[in-house]
Order: C-alpha cells, then structure tokens, then sequence
C-alpha cells in the first residue's frame, strides 16, 4: 500500500484546495485506460525500483523542460483521477537525478522483458 503524498500546506488557513478537478467525468474507456496505467506504473516499480530507478520522466511540451515523476507520485495522481476526478498538489522533485528517471516507452520496454523472462507479474 502506498501513502499518499500529504499536502504541505494543508494545515495552513489561507491556503486554498489546488487539487485540479476535471469535467467531464471520467467515461469508462477513460477509466480503462487510467487503471491500465496504474497496472503498468506498479509493474514498473517492481522491476525498475530495485535497479535504482526512482521514476518516470516526461517531456512538457509546454515549458519544453523535463518533469521527474516518482513512482508513488504518479501513482497516488492516478487513484485519485479515478476516484475524485482530481489531480493532487504536489511539489516537483528538487533536484532530480536524470539518471534516476526513465520514459515511460523505456519502462514497459523493459518491463515486457523482464516478464517474459520471469514468467508472470506475481
């Protein structure tokens, strides 16, 4: 079971909920594809994490810099997608390690390897 990542101002008064909610709701091809998600980020973990990778990295097309994403982090944003429809608050990973993080096409690359090898996910 993963903790959720806590909120560092969320004993303070004058900060406001930034959690991000969505509209529309999520359909059920949306909520196919956010689980699959979800499956693949736990498999990624299991076999990345132990070689020392903390994450995933994505491109922003919009600030056209890397973001850092640990597993947990993405994780925790997917369940709450699925149950809130709301993206949490989070703080970027301060000073990531690049060599650390892999894309996503790396991870379930190598994923896909390692299952073939090991048999199964369990």
């Amino acid at each position: 079971m993963h903790e959720e990542p806590r909120d560092p101002f969320a004993d303070d008064p004058e900060h406001m909920d930034h959690s991000m909610v969505f509209e529309p709701e999520l359909d059920d091809a949306d909520r196919a594809d956010l689980l699959e998600d979800l499956h693949e980020l736990e498999m990624f973990e299991k076999v990345l994490q132990p070689l020392g990778f903390r994450g995933v990295v994505v491109d922003c097309a919009d600030c056209d810099e890397p973001h850092y994403f640990t597993w947990g982090l993405l994780m925790s944003n997917l369940r709450a997608l699925l149950k809130d429809n709301s993206a949490q608050v989070h703080e970027p990973a301060y000073d990531p390690d690049p060599a650390q993080y892999v894309t996503w096409d790396y991870a379930r690359g190598y994923s896909d390897c390692w299952l073939r090898h090991h048999g199964s996910a369990n």
